[in-house]
Order: C-alpha cells, then structure tokens, then sequence
C-alpha cells in the first residue's frame, strides 16, 4: 500500500476545485476547498454543520470553527480564511437560504440530513484525480496533508503545523510533510551564502 501524497503542485489544486466548480459540483467543490484551507481530517470536516460557520442572527460567517476531533478528543480551533468563506457562500447561495443550523455541509442525498460518508468522499477525490490523470495516490487525507505541505512551504515552522494537526510528536508530522528528494534540494538550490 503507497503512502496518500499531499497535492503539492498549486497547479494541481486548481484544476481539480475547478474541475468540481465547472460540472456544477458545488458541494464538492467546498469540500476540496475546506479540506486544503483547514486542515482537518474527513472524519471531522464531513461532521461540520451549517450552524458551526454560520451565524444565523448576524447572518454573517464565523471567524471560526470549533470542533472535538473524533479521533483524538481534542478541541481544535479553526479559523475560516477567505478562501473558506468564498466557496461556503456559493454553497450557501445555491441552496437559496433553506438552511438550518443543524444541517450539515456536506450532506447526502440518501436520507434526511446526513453527511456524505468518508468512503463517498474518497470516491469524488479519486475519480476526479483519475479523470484530471494525476499519477500517485491521492485520497481524502490528501487535502490534510496539503494545508501542512503548503503551509510548512510557505515558512510555517513545523511546531506550529504540529500544534495545528494536535499531533503528538514531530515525528508524525514530519511525515505528513511528505518532504522528497525535490525539496531538499530546493533548500541546497536556493541557499546561496
């Protein structure tokens, strides 16, 4: 079994929110979105409900989303930049306000306010990254180990992607980096003393 990989290339993540935002994919499209912004794992941004990023009296969107994460019972605080805010808007507009606090995001079509499961989210990933001929193996923690990638590209020290991933030892994090051959030598390419 090959490790997920993160999609490193801004190319890549591009083309696959517009992949979704072209065929009309909205939902899906929020989900790649908030997946590469926040971080968080499937488990956790599939249980995410309209009242958590929404403030239904200020109809205006929080700052941020406070979440227990299902696996490891630790409360994270996440903020929701813009481009969060963006793609939950359109979600939000085409859904013409008919929405309730307690109505989740990413909901099914099977049954009556359910989330999509994490084996249907693995799905719309995989056969839009088919489709778009990505070679590797990309999953739903493919958008976890994006926001750590991009983040620790853009100079985030590794202490702080650990505190936000709330892992328990760097080690864990190092490997959610997915630091290669091509990165390293972009540090030795570019340090020029």
């Amino acid at each position: 079994m090959s490790v997920t990989q993160p999609f490193k290339s801004t190319d890549k993540i591009e083309k696959l929110k517009e992949y979704f935002y072209a065929k009309g994919e909205i939902r899906n499209y929020v989900l790649i979105t908030l997946g590469i912004n926040t971080g968080l794992r499937i488990s956790d941004l599939l249980q995410i409900q309209w009242g958590s990023v929404w403030n239904f009296n200020l109809k205006e969107f929080k700052c941020h989303i406070m979440i227990t994460e299902q696996k490891t019972g630790k409360t994270a605080n996440v903020f929701l930049n813009d481009c969060c805010k963006e793609a939950l808007l359109l979600l939000k507009n085409r859904m013409f306000d008919n929405i309730t606090p307690q109505e989740y995001i990413f909901k099914s079509r099977k049954g009556n306010n359910k989330p999509i499961g994490r084996n249907r989210a693995y799905m719309i990933i995989k056969n839009a990254c088919d489709t778009l001929g990505y070679e590797g193996n990309f999953s739903c923690h493919s958008l976890r180990k994006t926001f750590g990638y991009h983040a620790w590209k853009q100079g985030t020290a590794p202490a702080v992607i650990m505190s936000i991933y709330n892992h328990s030892s760097m080690e864990v994090t190092k490997r959610y980096l997915s630091i290669e051959q091509d990165d390293k030598d972009e540090v030795y390419k570019n340090l020029l003393l």
